[in-house]
Formats: structure tokens, sequence, C-alpha cells
């Protein structure tokens, strides 16, 4: 009858699905009857089974890849259907494949304690093993974090024995892209809360990993369980899809191990080290830039774990590999299991393989990847409204997503203020809390630093990473080694090393046991150091032995390797001592031993400056030390997600100071090198992922300008930070490094105030005082006479006008730590301000501008010129490398000179261009002279050395020498324009116009 159902059909499917559900309920699933594909357990260690897939296949002339699963999923996920998982359609197209089973860390011994350094040298065994059995090299393939495993992996092994890389929704730039579409700047901090503080110390169960994921696209996941029922009716429209969907939702999914996941978290997803570099596997440190074999990168284009952009960011990692991409229309699921991973994923994946093993055409699916090709999430409109079949329910939740990526990006300026204010305001609260009997010093921040964060990495040298722990058990060693060797508390020691891990432990150990590290540099004057220090012994290196032994009857050896790597013949036991020899544990501790107890007005440091030839002793007291470190890393907003490449020699206050004070205070990373190498220094810095680049005047010059520099590799740099940067070179990193700032700081001779450019906006300034640092004002000063000038009115000294040269003073807080001379009665009564001995202009906005001490104050006849005004200038001349200006003769009737070397590419420089440069000068307080120099000596912290050019005197005439005449030009300086030129005149080049 019409319009009446069909009741027999309605019976059948009644029953249909009452018997399928049953199944379902007792068995897990449906039976498929499909088997997995035959495989034989060839490997068997702790951490992993390694399967060779067909094992009746010899594979004698085939290519072999090996499969890494993520750590939550089952080893299964390449075999997950019979028609379209990945081993099968590999071996149709004959390849052999190899999958590591790491199994469920929660059934296996010690599972629940792995750590991903764990994983990453397990998987290296594994290409081993596998190279060894097949005689050839191997691809390393692997989806999700597997493909991060086989990242690490093969920068672990600097790319060694692998033929090629194959990763599937692999994200490299974790942070470029989250999850979810979650902002970075709100996810980052609590991720670093969990790896910290749970996953630590507990494991994540396999029911939860599962959880976690279906959470992921919790729609798709309700649309494919109502899918499911509404066709459980229908058995064999269901058993296709059946083994997949047993895998998603119950078979597929292990428990992860809380060490591996925290360690992930930690150095991957808050650090971001996959494309910052500076990663720690086994001890080493690995970069990514390591790699050099061929990468295919799957993308998944409406994949929302692994998005495009992340995924992407391979290709800037690794610039020297060759890197593929295949777009793959399908979710993070789908990049493996399912028709489409059987139609395009793993067909391209066997033609990559045998096209890179010269056995068939390039694969046409893939091209060339461009990193810079996605945007935002690099998931476009068009792939999330076409995803799947197009449901109004998916559309919507894309754009929520969207939604609040723009809401979020809207709020990322208030978000980044307020989390730069949770770091610095406790460092400056600290700062301001400092009294004279506070226990502070270099030592004792260490010592927090490593009840903190004891296995934090702290310095990267070389291939060796040093953690905290192990640095300060090191420091407490070298401390028992001092005091076998009668080294007692407030005793100078003199410190002559390279900045290599022992001369920072020296420096620590010294501060922790109380003495005074007095930081020395070799050269002529190192005999007037050790005397005006009081210093009688001194603790070197061995490539300083031999200068050391040459100056002072006492040196302890230290460094250069372990005690029975290398040999100190001259050690005697008395004269000259090889500390390594010292065994720490049979050294008694004396009674009156107590660890880091130096106050805030202890001297702590001893350094040396020299100006004129003569050479003067700065003395730092541990709040000296405190001001500047907690100051500085303030300013450059260091945290431990820094990685603080320590470039300046400890005996210059940059790398004491605001180096090596900033990063402990501030509990980065340090990494040091064996020296300034433009060869070298990109690679190290892309090695150690270095984040902070420090450097002392001229010492970047040569990096920059060299011919092989190359921008791009510097893309990990967003700060350098230091002292004496000229100008010139201060633009040209503004220009071809546009995401990185400068940090320029400016350290009074005496130590009294540290001044900081913080937002670099006016190239060359000094900018102002640090917060919670002693404050600044310019006295207005007489440099004929080199006298303070006093107001007629008040009696008080007059405070310089706006643009004024005058004298900084320092405001003396405390009554401790001193070191300069300090007025009482000022500006005010009862007020105290030291003396800097600094010469300074402040411009209408209050930032502060060097033109040189007031030493190097150059007093001709025609008046007062500054030097380093001049120096700035010239800096700015496209031609010049390096300039120095000096004066020569009496004061009074000095001749103000100018010396510049010139770049490479550059053949000469003409007067015009001098006259430009210096254009911003008056005319009289243009040097007298310019000459140009083939050679510009400079010292071990990259300072221009003027010594021997005041020596020579005056230039010689010649055809690259020039003075300026009356009226501020430059001409050529001639043997008969010489002869008529009076430097004692204050008009000295009228007879010289005239001759013209």
């Amino acid at each position: 009858m019409v319009g009446l159902p069909n009741i027999r059909t309605a019976v059948g499917r009644i029953v249909a699905t009452t018997q399928n559900g049953l199944e379902v309920v007792r068995m897990g699933g449906l039976a498929t009857g499909t088997e997995p594909a035959p495989f034989t357990v060839v490997e068997t260690e702790k951490m992993f089974r390694l399967r060779r897939y067909f094992p009746d296949d010899p594979g004698e002339d085939a290519a072999h890849v090996i499969f890494i699963p993520p750590m939550m999923v089952s080893a299964n996920v390449y075999d997950v259907t019979e028609q379209n998982g990945a081993v099968s359609v590999l071996h149709r197209h004959g390849i052999i494949p190899w999958v590591v089973d790491f199994g469920s860390p929660d059934h296996e011994e010690g599972g629940m304690e792995r750590t991903l350094t764990d994983h990453v040298v397990a998987i290296s065994r594994v290409v081993d093993f596998v190279r060894r059995v097949v005689g050839r090299d191997v691809h390393l393939g692997g989806y999700s974090q597997g493909g991060m495993f086989a990242y690490q992996t093969a920068a672990y092994r600097r790319s060694e024995g692998l033929a090629s890389l194959i990763t599937y929704g692999s994200p490299v730039d974790i942070t470029a892209a989250m999850p979810l579409g979650m902002p970075a700047n709100l996810v980052v901090p609590g991720v670093e809360f969990l790896g910290d503080r749970f996953f630590s110390n507990v494991w994540v169960p396999s029911w939860l990993a599962r959880t976690g994921f279906q959470l992921a696209d919790p729609v798709k996941t309700a649309r494919s369980r109502i899918d499911f029922l509404r066709k459980l009716h229908d058995r064999d429209a269901l058993l296709p899809r059946e083994d997949q969907r047993r895998f998603i939702e119950q078979e597929g999914w292990v428990a992860w191990s809380g060490p591996a996941v925290a360690e992930l978290l930690r150095q991957f997803v808050v650090h971001n080290r996959m494309m910052s570099g500076g990663f720690v596997i086994d001890g080493d440190v690995v970069s990514m830039n390591d790699i050099t074999c061929p990468v295919l990168a799957f993308v998944g284009e409406t994949d929302d774990i692994g998005q495009p952009v992340a995924v992407r960011g391979i290709g800037r990692a690794a610039p020297d590999a060759d890197v593929y991409e295949t777009p793959v229309p399908a979710g993070h699921f789908g990049l493996v299991v399912g028709s489409t991973a059987g139609r395009l994923s793993w067909p391209t994946t066997a033609e990559w393989i045998l096209w890179n093993d010269g056995r068939g055409p390039k694969p046409e699916a893939m091209a060339p990847m461009d990193p810079t090709a996605s945007t935002g999430s690099g998931i476009s409109w068009t792939d999330r409204l076409t995803y799947g079949v197009g449901q109004v329910a998916g559309a919507g939740t894309a754009v929520s997503k969207e939604v609040i990526e723009a809401v979020s990006s809207i709020q990322r300026t208030t978000v980044a203020v307020a989390s730069e204010s949770v770091r610095t305001v406790p460092r400056l609260f600290r700062l301001g809390q400092i009294q004279p009997s506070t226990r502070i010093s270099l030592a004792k921040l260490m010592s927090e630093n490593e009840r903190r964060t004891p296995h934090d990495e702290l310095f990267l040298f070389e291939k060796r990473v040093l953690t905290h722990e192990q640095v300060n058990t090191r420091i407490d060693n070298v401390v028992a080694g001092l005091i076998s060797c009668g080294i007692r508390p407030g005793e100078h020691i003199g410190v002559l090393m390279d900045t290599r891990p022992s001369a920072l432990v020296v420096v620590a150990a010294l501060s922790r046991l109380g003495a005074v590290a007095v930081i020395l540099a070799s050269g002529d004057d190192l005999p007037e150091m050790l005397k005006l220090s009081d210093t009688h012994s001194v603790i070197t290196d061995p490539t300083h032995l031999e200068v050391a032994a040459a100056v002072t009857d006492r040196v302890l050896v230290l460094g250069g390797g372990s005690g029975d790597s290398r040999v100190i013949e001259r050690a005697d036991g008395e004269h000259v001592v090889d500390m390594e020899q010292i065994d720490p544990d049979e050294v008694p501790m004396p009674v009156w031993y107590r660890r880091d107890p130096g106050l805030a007005g202890d001297l702590a440091f001893i350094l040396f400056t020299k100006t004129q030839g003569r050479v003067a002793k700065w003395s730092i007291t541990n709040h000296r030390f405190a001001m500047s470190a907690f100051g500085a890393a303030a300013a450059a907003g260091l945290s431990n997600r820094d990685t603080v490449y320590c470039l300046p020699p400890l005996h210059h206050a940059s790398g004491l100071l605001t180096t090596l004070g900033a990063t402990v205070a501030g509990r980065s990373r340090i990494a040091l090198s064996n020296g300034v190498d433009p060869e070298t220094f990109a690679f190290e810095v892309r090695h150690y992922g270095v984040t902070v680049v420090s450097y002392t005047w001229s010492m970047l010059a040569d990096v920059f300008r060299g011919e092989r520099f190359d921008p791009a590799q510097l893309s990990t740099v967003r700060l350098f930070m230091g002292s004496g940067l000229s100008t010139g070179l201060w633009s040209e990193i503004d220009e071809v490094l546009p995401n990185a700032r400068v940090l320029e700081f400016f350290a009074t001779a005496d130590g009294s105030t540290i001044l900081a450019n913080v937002d670099g906006n006016k190239v060359g300034s000094m900018g102002r005082a640090l917060p919670e640092t002693n404050s600044v004002r310019i006295a207005a000063y007489d440099p004929d006479t080199e006298q303070l000038r006093v107001d007629a009115t008040s009696g008080f000294i007059r405070e310089a006008a706006p643009n004024e040269v005058g004298m900084l003073v320092a405001h003396a807080a405390q009554r401790f730590g001193s070191n300069g001379l300090v007025l009482r009665d000022v500006f005010r009564s009862h007020d105290r301000w030291e003396v800097t001995g600094s010469l300074f202009r402040a411009d209408a906005d209050g930032d502060l501008w060097f033109v040189g001490s007031a030493q190097t104050v150059i007093r001709t006849a025609h008046g007062v010129v500054y030097p380093v005004p001049i120096q700035q200038a010239l800096s700015k001349v496209a031609a010049v490398d390096h300039a120095a200006a000096y004066g020569v003769g009496a004061p009074g009737t000095q001749v103000s000179v100018a010396v510049v070397s010139l770049r490479p590419e550059a053949a000469s420089v003409t007067p015009t261009t001098l006259r430009v440069g210096l254009g911003s000068l008056p005319s009289d307080e243009r040097p007298d002279l310019i000459w140009v120099t083939d050679e510009m000596p400079r010292s071990e912290s990259f300072r221009v050395i003027t010594s021997k050019f005041v020596a020579a005197g005056i230039p010689k005439p010649g055809p690259r020498v020039w003075y300026r005449d009356g009226v501020g030009r430059y001409r050529r300086y001639t043997a008969s324009a010489a002869k008529t030129i009076d430097w004692s005149s204050p008009t000295p080049h009228a007879a010289a116009r005239a001759l013209e």
C-alpha cells in the first residue's frame, strides 16, 4: 500500500543495527577481515623495538625508509589500513619500510622516565643499525611529533647517513602558529609553567592523549560518531573506514612520558629552538642548520595542529638543505591515514625516495618550499570552507578561531608590556632594596639560579653544554682548590684568561670565596696593573702562562682541558701550581669558610682603564656590580628564553658587568666563542640559537662588513647590547636587521653610573641612567680651567643648559663604593654628587650625548675640540671603516687630527665627502687635519688605539692628508701648505689661504 513503510526493511535495519552494535560493544569494533602487513622485530632495546616490514622480501637493491611515530601515537599509525597504509603503499613501489616502535611507556621498564634526548639518541642508533644492515644511506620520516624527532635526529647526526627527510604535518616554527590558532604570547607562559611544574613529575595516560586529540576538532569528532551511528545498520558502508575509526577512537594511542613532554615543551615551544637553534641533545648543542640532506615536508592545508606556517618554518631553519613541500587537502590525521593519504601522501613519498635514489622521475606533486608563502596560520579561508563536505558547523568553527586570533592580536601589545613588567619590576625593586649589609654577589646570584633551575643550560661552548648544577659544582671545586693554595677572603687575585667557561668559573669562584677578582689584560701595562691593585697571585690558563709567569712569582693554572689531557711542565707546586691536579674532595674546608659571603659594600672586582697612556684602577663593589647587572638585564629584557653570545673580554666593563652580570641576573644561557671570526660568527649564532649578541667598540664591524655576510643568517637575534658602537655601524645594523635593536650602554670610568639608550631611536645617544641606578645631571664645566662653573647668584654649581657641554655627575646615594671625587652641596645643600670625568651634553628631550672625557679634550689655539663627535660623524661616511680623533702638541696650541681607515671595497675618499660627513659640526669643532691610514690598530676589546699616532706627531704632507681651511673646506695638505700654516695662531690657515 502506498504511504506505508516497508516493515520488512525496517525490521532488517533494526536487527542489523542491533547485531553490529553488539559486536562493537563486545569487540570494540567490527571485524573487517583485514590483516596487518607482515613484519618482524629485528632489534630490541630498552627504548624501542625495530620493525622490518615484509621480511620475506630481501630488498637487496631496494630503497629503505625508517618511520618514527609521535610519542603519543602507536607505531601502527603507518599500517592502519591494508590499501592506504604507508608500509603497504611503499612496498608496492619497491621500497622496504622500517618502523620504530617505542611501545607504550606505561608498560615499558623505565618508560615513564624517558626524556626527549633518549628518543633522539635511540633513533640515531636505529639509523646506524639499518645502515649497517642495508649497506647504504637511509631515508628518515615521521608524522607530526615523529617528524620533529626526524629533524632533531638529522641535526644531531649532522645529516650523516641520511639520504633524505620526509615529514608529515611536523611543525618547526611552533610559536609562529600555535595549534588551534591560539596566540603564542598567551600560550607560552602557561606552557612554560606546565613544563617546569607539571609534566616533569607526571605522565599523560593514553586515554588523555586520545581525548586531547579529539578535542582539537570536537565538531569533526562528533560528526564522525553521528555518521557511524546512522550507518550502523549498513556493515558494508562502515567496513572501509572501520580500521581507521578504531585506530583513532581506541587503539592508536599510547601514554606520554612526563619528562619527555616537559623537555619538548621547554625547548621547542617555550624557547622555539627548532627555529632559533641551540637545543641540547645528549649534552651536545644542536641546530637545525646542521641539516644538509634533502627535505620533503607534507603540509596539511586544513591542519590546525601542524599549521602550514609552522611546518614551513623548516625552510628558514635549515638554509643549507634543499627543502620541498607537498600540499595535501587534509587535516592533521588525514595526512597519513585515509583515502587522501593513500592517494597522495604515500605515492608521493615513494616517488620522492626513488627520485632521490636516482631511480625515478621527480614527483609532480611537490615543489620547492617558499617559507614566506604562509601568513597568519597558513590556512586560507577557502581551505577552511571547502574542507570535508563544507558543513556550516565546520565553517563556524573556523570563523570563531579567526575572530579569536584577531582579538588576541589587538591585545598583543598590552600583553607584551605586562609580561615585560613582570620580568623587569622585581629586578628593579630588588636593586632599590640593596643596603651596604645586603648579601649580594655574582656567586650568590648563580647559587640562586641553581636552586631555581638546576638542570637548565647555562654555558654553551663549542659542542659542550653545562647546566647550572654542573657549573656550580665546578665553582665549588675551584673554591676548594683556591683554599688549598692559601687564597683567603679579601685577597686580591689576578685573572688573566680568555673568555671561556673556565674564566667565568674562576671569577665566580673568587666571588664565592669572598676574594677580589682583579681582571687583567695582557700587554705592556700588566706590571702596572698588578702594582696598582696590590696583586701578588695570578690565575691563568695555559695560553697565558708564560705572560703571567713573567710578571709574578705566584701563578695558578686552570682550564685548557682536564688534568689528564694536558701537562703543565712548569708546574712545581709552589711558583706555578696546576689547579687541575688538585682533588677537591681531599681539601679540608676551614671553619672560616662561608659560601657566598659578599656584602653589597664589599669590593668584588678591579678593572682598569687607560686614558692618554695612563692606567687607572677601577674598583667595583658588589653593589656596583648588582646595579649594572640588574639594570642591564631589565633594559635588555633578558629572561631564561634568551641565549646571550658573550664576545667581549672580561677585562672590559661591557664583558663583566653588562654581559656576564646581566645574563646571570636574567637567568639566560651564555654562549661562548674562541673569538670574533666573521667566517664562523653566523654559524655560531645559528648553532647556539643566539637571541642577544654582546659587543664592544668596533667588534661587529668585521662581521657586518665581511664579504660573506648574510643578514638572513642572524634572523634569531633580537638585540645587540654593549658599548662603544659607532653611529655608522649602528645605522648599518638598523638597516640590515630591522627586527633587531641596539642597546648601547655607557659606564663611567669610575663606575658611578650606567647609562643606556633603551629604545634605540636616537642613534649615537647614550640615553639616560638606568632605573634604580644613580641619577645623573650635567654640571656646567669650563674646559679651559677644568673647573665646574658656579652660579653667581646662588653659589651652587650651575646645571648645564640643553646642548651645553658639561661634566656628568652621579648622585652618590650610597655612602660606600665611591671611586671618584665626591662633592657636597653641589646643586643644593647637603646633596652628594660624584664627579665622573666624562663630558656630555643633554638634548631638549633630556637624552645624553657623550663628547669625550675631560682628559681627551683637544685644546687648540682656536678653541676646544671634542673628539667623539668627530669620530661619530666620520664613521657615517660610506667609505670609512674606522675613525679616531686625537690631539698633537701642547694644550692650548694642540692640532686636532682625525685618522680614518677605508673599507676594502673603497679605493679612496674625497675631501668633499669628508666635509659633508662633518657638516653637522661647527667649522671650529672639525679636525684641523684628516689623514688615511692603511691599518688602524685596535685593542683586545676592539677599541682603536691612537697612542702611536700621537707619538708620531703631525702627519706629514701627502696625497691622503687634508687640512681644513678657514671656511671649513678640506684641501690637500701639501709641503707648501704645511710651511704656511701656523698652528699656534687662532687663525692658522690664513697664510695658506693667501697662498692660494
